[in-house]
Order: C-alpha cells, then sequence, then structure tokens
C-alpha cells in the first residue's frame, strides 16, 4: 500500500501531464480538505451531546470555537507545496485528544450541589460546604476523543477523492 503522499504527487503528476494548473489546484483543494477536517475536529470536540456534565466552569465549548480560529485554512504556497494548519492553542486540548492520567487529589473550593460541580473561589466557601472534594478515585484514567486524528483522516480522504475527481474531469 502506498503513502498518501506518495498517492498524491502522483495525482499531480497525472493533472501536470493533461495541462492543469497544478499549483491552483493544490491551493484549491487543501483549502477545501482543510475547512472540511476543521469541521470535524470541531463536531468531535465536547460538548458534542456527550454526557450531561455541567456546572461552574464546566463543559463551555472554548475548545470547539478554537479549532476554527487557530487553525489556517488559506493554502501558503512554497516550493510547490500548498500549506496549511490544522490547530487548536488551548492549553488542555492534547489532554481531551490523547488522553490523560488522573491522580487523586483534594481540590479546595469544588463541590457538588444540587447534582452539579461548584467551584468556589477562596474564602467562598458556604456553610453546607465540606471546603473541597477529592477527585480521581474512581476514574483513573479519561480516554482520549482523538478529535485530530479523525479531522487528519478527513483531509486525506478528500484529498484524495477531490485530486481522483479532477483527473477524471481532465480526460473529458
Amino acid at each position: 500500500m502506498s503513502s498518501f503522499g506518495s498517492q498524491t504527487r502522483k495525482r499531480f503528476a497525472e493533472l501536470h501531464r493533461l495541462g492543469q494548473n497544478v499549483p491552483k489546484i493544490m491551493a484549491e483543494v487543501a483549502e477545501g480538505a482543510t475547512i472540511a477536517a476543521v469541521e470535524r475536529a470541531t463536531e468531535l470536540t465536547p460538548p458534542n451531546g456527550g454526557a450531561a456534565i455541567s456546572g461552574t466552569g464546566t463543559r463551555s465549548g472554548e475548545m470547539a470555537q478554537h479549532w476554527s480560529t487557530d487553525s489556517k485554512t488559506k493554502p501558503i504556497m512554497t516550493g510547490g507545496s500548498a500549506r496549511t494548519t490544522l490547530a487548536n492553542n488551548v492549553q488542555y486540548a492534547s489532554y481531551v485528544n490523547d488522553g490523560h492520567r488522573m491522580d487523586q487529589h483534594f481540590v479546595p473550593g469544588l463541590t457538588v450541589k444540587d447534582g452539579m460541580l461548584q467551584w468556589l473561589p477562596e474564602g467562598g466557601i458556604s456553610e453546607d460546604d465540606s471546603g473541597g472534594i477529592t477527585v480521581g478515585t474512581k476514574t483513573k484514567y479519561v480516554k482520549g476523543k482523538y478529535m485530530k486524528q479523525a479531522a487528519i483522516g478527513r483531509y486525506r480522504k478528500l484529498v484524495e477523492t477531490e485530486l481522483g475527481k479532477r483527473v477524471r474531469e481532465s480526460f473529458k
């Protein structure tokens, strides 16, 4: 089985032989595929209809929004290549994507009130609250969502499909 890169180069060589404007096609295909990859990553990033976790400071949707603001979908053309970037610069993005260990530790000010997590800032501990809870007692490892890998898969599939379509159109 040949690699994604060698298949892509082969398609571009075919388009070049057929007299097509390869740099223009590269830019169009890269931009479309990157936009689709950003959409896929956003779809898979929590909160996305998963577990109903709510409370102070939980599941804001900030990370999902960052895919579109941090990624560069407009290709930069250099030396016969089109470069786009799929990115999420939220500090905890890699932990959500790849998964992470949960060590048991005490979080001061974190409480469960009416079945919801709440964080009370320093000095704001109420009378009916124990002052914090220990987390990581039941869950030792949080599985990753792998939204980056799914987005890259979507990108590759779209590039292969679109280049195949462009080659077929050139034969007509």
